[in-house]
């Protein structure tokens, strides 16, 4: 396709920009949970709220098996310096 090679590129520089602005930095757990419900309400009043960016929120899922449940997590990437916010869980 016309085009592409040059967008690629385009998408890997951009990558590797961001890739350099959050360099150092740290995924830290903030809210843990089994419940999908709970999960997207703590994730939609966080962007209500606007506390972090969202472009900093991570959303994990962990699919479960017969003797693990599946859990939901948000972590939040925080720079090197700050110090971690205390984790919410139910």
């Amino acid at each position: 396709m016309p085009g592409q090679h040059r967008r690629k590129r385009r998408q890997e520089a951009a990558q590797r920009r961001q890739a350099a602005r959050y360099e150092g930095w740290q995924w830290h757990p903030l809210y843990s949970t089994q419940d999908y419900a709970e999960f997207t309400a703590y994730f939609r009043r966080l962007r209500a709220e606007r506390t972090y960016e969202e472009e900093r929120l991570r959303l994990d899922t962990f699919c479960g098996r017969l003797t693990h449940p599946t859990t939901y997590r948000i972590s939040v990437l925080m720079p090197p310096d700050a110090p971690p916010p205390p984790p919410e869980t139910p």
